[in-house]
């Protein structure tokens, strides 16, 4: 090999780590938001299910509006 074709190929090689280090960042980065968004979305449902219950609690027996 000559010391040309052997620098080109360190050259490729210190590029391509560099790039899965990004590519590493971008990946945690973006597990870190998933799993935000899941919890967001975990307390979001508890939070309707809370509001349908409480929605629920009359008894079952609906008021007549004032007007009527």
């Amino acid at each position: 090999m000559t010391d040309d074709r052997l620098t080109e190929i360190e050259f490729k090689l210190a590029h391509q780590e560099q790039t899965i280090l990004e590519l590493n960042d971008v990946i945690t980065d973006q597990q870190a938001r998933i799993m935000q968004l899941e919890e967001l979305c975990r307390s979001l449902i508890d939070k309707m299910q809370s509001l349908a219950d409480a929605g629920t609690d009359d008894g079952g027996q609906h008021e007549i509006p004032p007007h009527y």
